[in-house]
């Protein structure tokens, strides 16, 4: 089968750019870094505007710490996630086992080269978040609405990073967008280049149409989000190279099905029609 998806038409050739960026003296400077420092400003730039610190009640100064508090649960919790799936997954499909990590510890750590899974990012963004509103005595939901709004954009810029580093290829294919990538046989789907154009195409526009609505209730932009990119995941799950598969899904589809239908639920929920008791006992919905 590899030898004649091998001789089938191809349209595109892997362009092999390097993963670094530049050199700062002994420092490499690695694409894959820059992308989370881009999305971090991202991030900030957004939160520290004027008309955002209105809906959030933040300061400039708060908007720098809470910056720090969510990329510091990304890290965590991105490469915590990584490091279980890793060992999780086989050998065959690109796995390390306990004993590698045990015998080159410095892996453990090494985000530089990449190996950071999405649902622990998350999961540590939405930590830190808590803990920062809950330490500046803020509402949950306007600042995650904000912070949401660029997040399809750092992730499309990562999975262009993951592509430049020739890893999570997609699936053998025999169609001419099929790529050979360095290290793997066969033609394979751009899937990490798929997911970056759904992020900038559906995800990203969804938000910033919701983000604009006259009468947008907090916590729809997040759920919004969150339903978006289990939705893209899910599909472009079915292009990409399966780790762990389970009665026909990915390990990855499960918490992205997961996902979507959590976002879906749950914006539902943020959007109904809030009853308010007045001063004087009249009750009336908002």
């Amino acid at each position: 089968m590899t030898a004649a998806l091998a001789t089938a038409s191809h349209w595109f050739t892997y362009p092999n750019i390097n993963p670094v960026a530049f050199h700062i003296g002994i420092l490499s400077v690695r694409w894959y870094g820059i992308t989370y420092l881009i999305g971090a400003m991202l991030v900030y730039l957004q939160m520290q505007r004027a008309g955002s610190r209105a809906r959030t009640g933040m300061t400039v100064d708060q908007a720098q710490e809470f910056v720090v508090y969510a990329m510091i649960g990304v890290v965590l919790g991105g490469r915590l996630f990584f490091l279980i799936a890793d060992v999780l997954t086989p050998a065959a499909a690109g796995g390390n086992s306990i004993s590698h990590y045990l015998q080159n510890p410095l892996d453990i750590i090494a985000i530089w080269k990449g190996g950071m899974a999405f649902h622990g990012g998350l999961i540590g963004a939405i930590i830190g978040i808590w803990l920062f509103v809950r330490r500046n005595k803020l509402a949950f939901y306007p600042v995650t609405d904000e912070a949401a709004l660029w997040i399809p954009v750092a992730i499309a810029l990562t999975r262009c990073a993951n592509f430049i580093n020739g890893e999570l290829p997609g699936r053998l294919t025999a169609s001419p967008i099929g790529i050979l990538f360095p290290d793997y046989p066969g033609y394979r789907y751009p899937s990490q280049l798929f997911e970056a154009v759904g992020m900038l195409v559906i995800v990203l526009p969804l938000l910033w149409w919701i983000h604009g609505a006259v009468r947008r209730q907090d916590g729809q932009v997040l759920w919004a989000f969150i339903a978006g990119y289990g939705l893209v995941r899910t599909i472009v799950e079915f292009y990409r190279e399966p780790g762990i598969v389970f009665l026909g899904l990915t390990g990855a589809q499960y918490l992205t099905i997961a996902m979507f239908i959590l976002g879906i639920v749950m914006y539902w929920q943020v959007s109904r029609p809030k009853t308010i008791t007045t001063t004087s006992g009249r009750v009336r919905t908002t």
